[in-house]
C-alpha cells in the first residue's frame, strides 16, 4: 500500500473518449500502465462538453450527441514517480493535453487501511 502525504504532483491527461491504443480505450491503457508503474492511484472522468486543439466542440446534449466526449485521467503521486511515468505518456498520447500541477495530499487512505484490512480487489481510486 502506497502511503502518500504532503507535497505531491498531480498529472492530468485530457484526451478524447474514442482515442485508442491497440484497439483498447486509451484511458484504460493509461490507467493500467499507471497501476503497473506502482503509482498511488488513477481516476478517469468523462466530460459532458469540451473542445481541444481542433476547436471542435464535443457535447453530450441530446440534439448534438457526440461519440467522442472529453476524458480526463488524473494521477497523484510524488514528483519523482510521476515524472518517471511521463515517457510512457509520450508514447501513448498523440492528440491531447498533459498537465502537471503541484499539490498537497491531506489524506490518502484506502478502504480498510484504518482497521488493518486490505482491499485486494484493486478497486480503490483517488
Amino acid at each position: 500500500m502506497t502511503r502518500l502525504t504532503g507535497t505531491a504532483l498531480r498529472l492530468t491527461v485530457f484526451i478524447g473518449e474514442n482515442d485508442t491504443w491497440h484497439r483498447k480505450p486509451l484511458y484504460s491503457e493509461i490507467v493500467h500502465r499507471a497501476h503497473a508503474a506502482g503509482l498511488a492511484g488513477a481516476s478517469v472522468f468523462r466530460g459532458v462538453e469540451g473542445f481541444g486543439a481542433t476547436s471542435r466542440i464535443h457535447t453530450s446534449r441530446l440534439l448534438s450527441l457526440s461519440e467522442d466526449l472529453p476524458v480526463a485521467i488524473v494521477v497523484v503521486d510524488t514528483e519523482e514517480r510521476v515524472r518517471a511515468f511521463l515517457p510512457q505518456l509520450d508514447e501513448l498520447v498523440r492528440d491531447g493535453l498533459v498537465v502537471l500541477d503541484a499539490c498537497e495530499v491531506v489524506r490518502y487512505v484506502g478502504r480498510g487501511d484504518e482497521t488493518g484490512e486490505t482491499d485486494t480487489k484493486g478497486k480503490n481510486s483517488l
